[in-house]
Parts: C-alpha cells; sequence; structure tokens
C-alpha cells in the first residue's frame, strides 16, 4: 500500500458510529479512506463489515491505543483482515494520553518496542501509521511507518510537520467541520469537542504551545481564535479552502470530522465533495 491509494481526502469517525451504510456512502462520493476513532478492540470485528460493504474504500485505524490494544492480538487481526480484503486497511497506532493510563511510562520507547513487535509479527512497514505531534514522534513515524496521522492540528501544524518528515513519509492530519455560516453557533458545536477532553491532556496542550498558542487561548474551553483554527466552520466553500490549505502546507491527504459527532455526516460531506470536486481529486 501507498498513500496515494488512501486518496486525497477522507472521513474520521468514531469507530463505534462508522456502519456500513455510512461507509457505503462515504465511498460513492469519492473519498478514499475511512478512519475510525477511538479504537480499543483488538480483535478489530468492527472493519470486517465496513471493508464487506464497500469495494475501493480504505479503512484505517485513527489512532488505536498501544495500551489497550495487545500488540499480538492485534497484528493477527490485521493479517485476517488482509487475508480477506488485500490492501485495503491501514493499522494506525498511537501512544495515547499520560491522563488515560497508569500504565503510560515512557511513551516513546513504548512505541519502538510495539513497531518492533509488528516487525516480528509480520506487519509491513508500509501498512500502518502513527500518530505524531512532536518533533521525535514524527520522525519515528517516517523512519517505521508509512507515516503520520496527526490530529487536532491546524495548517500551521501540518506545515511544520512537513518539514520534520521529509518529502516522502504519508502525512495524514485530521480536521474537524463544522457546516455552519453563524459563528457563535459553530463555536458552540465545536468547543465541547475541542475542550473535552483535549485542552486538558498535556501531549494536544503541549503541541498548542508549540505552535505559539499561550495558556489564555487554552483556558476556559478554548478561545475564539484557538476554535476557529481547530475547527472549521462556514459554508462549503469556507471549509474547502481550510481542506486544501493543508494540502498547500504539505499533507498528502485530510481526514476530515463532521460535528456535530452524533449527528449523519453525509450531507455536509456532499456538500464538501461537490465544492472540492472529490471524484476528480481521488487518484485512479
Amino acid at each position: 500500500m501507498g498513500y496515494e491509494n488512501l486518496g486525497s481526502y477522507g472521513v474520521w469517525r468514531g469507530y463505534k458510529d462508522a456502519t456500513p451504510d455510512v461507509a457505503v456512502g462515504i465511498e460513492q462520493l469519492g473519498y478514499g479512506t475511512l478512519w475510525l476513532g477511538g479504537c480499543r478492540r483488538a480483535a478489530l470485528d468492527f472493519v470486517d463489515p465496513l471493508l464487506s460493504a464497500t469495494t475501493t474504500l480504505t479503512v484505517a485505524t485513527g489512532i488505536a491505543d498501544i495500551w489497550a490494544n495487545p500488540v499480538d492480538e492485534f497484528a493477527a487481526s490485521f493479517h485476517r483482515i488482509e487475508r480477506r480484503f488485500p490492501g485495503r486497511f491501514l493499522l494506525g497506532i498511537g501512544a495515547g494520553h499520560p491522563e488515560a493510563h497508569q500504565a503510560y511510562t515512557r511513551p516513546y520507547r513504548a512505541l519502538v518496542d510495539y513497531l518492533d513487535a509488528l516487525d516480528a509479527a509480520g506487519v509491513p512497514r508500509e501498512r500502518r501509521a502513527l500518530a505524531a505531534l512532536g518533533p521525535k514522534v514524527l520522525e519515528l513515524s517516517a523512519a517505521r511507518t508509512l507515516g503520520a496521522h496527526p490530529y487536532l492540528t491546524p495548517p500551521a501544524h501540518t506545515r511544520f510537520a512537513r518539514d520534520v518528515l521529509g518529502p516522502d513519509a504519508l502525512l495524514a492530519p485530521e480536521q474537524k467541520v463544522v457546516l455552519e455560516t453563524d459563528p457563535a453557533r459553530a463555536r458552540e458545536i465545536g468547543r465541547p469537542v475541542v475542550d473535552r477532553p483535549y485542552l486538558h491532556l498535556r501531549n494536544y496542550v503541549a503541541n498548542l504551545h508549540r505552535l505559539g498558542y499561550t495558556d489564555a487561548d487554552i483556558a476556559d474551553g478554548g478561545s475564539d481564535a484557538l476554535i476557529d483554527d481547530l475547527v472549521a466552520h462556514g459554508d462549503a466553500d469556507a471549509i474547502a479552502a481550510r481542506l486544501r490549505a493543508h494540502l498547500g502546507a504539505g499533507a498528502n491527504h485530510v481526514a476530515i470530522q463532521v460535528l456535530p459527532q452524533d449527528g449523519d455526516p453525509l450531507p455536509a460531506l456532499r456538500a464538501l465533495a461537490d465544492v472540492l470536486q472529490i471524484g476528480c481529486a481521488q487518484p485512479s
């Protein structure tokens, strides 16, 4: 698998909300990849129905927590999926957050050990991606996987990440979007999703500081400027401009997360597909 199979645009959705019907709709609109967030079941039994219902869509975990997914079970699940659906699954992993795991120690070393175990289990380098925000893990993602899948990042981080990764590695940031032209209403939808938990997790806060955001930006649910940078809103043209900005900053692929999370994402994705000419943007 090369990253060209992912297409220029994909969709990020919590794995519990990614039904086969939604996967079919995403594929029919021309999006190349469905990223599944929050994966905590090493059996990956939710992946097979999505791939069974579609014909060309790539499914990726974005991102499966290494502390919650034993590597031997995860590797066995990868091989099962690969036998049934060759070349259509990307195994995205990450070290999670110190606030979520008592066992969270030496996360960089834990990632290296996990990648070593995946090597030993025969999971190819080009069939896995890594959650990465800071330079050290970005470098690891370029050296040991297909590339990086940053989460909760503006185009400024995409530019920074590309500089660290070099020209060849995958860079596939996630971008939250709200198809709402009233800025106040859009922030009402986006702010709670950003605030809890992300503005209370050390790795995300450190990344925002690295990008120049201040404690005042991060406090009290996030400043309007911060929320606007992390949650693109407006009409389809305005949101499309933000998505293209990631590509212009060096991304190969953008994973679109439609908010509100509990709604049907397909109408917004259809509007964006029309503006972005998604069918034309996907590689043949």
